[in-house]
């Protein structure tokens, strides 16, 4: 019994790291199935811009697809830099569940075959997934010398170029 029981832990836990191997951050894109980015203008010069990931993107990336999409909105309109007026991270928690399970097992052990009835304790791991959302106001000309969240947008393009990661072609993402 206790090794029917392990075995099917084991394949429990050999499922789960299987699936998350599957699963992959969510791409920098437009928003669909509830995750991406979207923009949505407030005023001329005004813009609220969100970034939603997956249960597997990082708080991180979250953040650095918000700006890097804050940055290409403001050089796509033809202002120079943008002002972060606010910003708020919203974190989703919800809980994978195993177990208890309860059973008859069969099976071979130390006096030979058997059968028993058991049960098995359930374990909850959280899966998390962030958005983060930001009112950003676009100017154009130089930028404002010591001013707290304001941000050169060809600045921000270059420096987050090269970490962002598109979908694939072929990937329906």
């Amino acid at each position: 019994m206790v090794r029917a029981c392990c075995l099917r832990l084991a394949a429990v836990l050999v499922l789960g790291v299987v699936l998350a191997a599957c699963a992959k951050p969510t791409p920098y894109k437009p928003a669909d199935n509830g995750t991406g980015y979207t923009e949505q203008k407030l005023e001329a010069n005004r813009y609220r811009v969100t970034f939603s990931g997956n249960s597997v993107t990082d708080r991180e990336t979250v953040d650095n697809y918000l700006l890097y999409r804050a940055a290409e909105l403001t050089l796509e309109t033809g202002h120079d830099y943008f002002e972060m007026v606010s910003k708020e991270t919203d974190t989703a928690t919800t809980y994978h569940t195993t177990g208890p399970d309860v059973g008859i097992y069969g099976g071979r052990g130390i006096f030979g075959w058997g059968w028993g009835f058991g049960t098995t304790f359930g374990t909850a791991t959280p899966i998390r997934s962030y958005s983060v959302s930001g009112v950003i106001l676009l100017q154009e000309g130089k930028e404002p010398e010591a001013k707290a969240n304001v941000y050169d947008a060809r600045g921000v393009v270059e420096a987050l170029g090269e970490t962002i990661q598109r979908p694939k072609p072929d990937s329906g993402l």
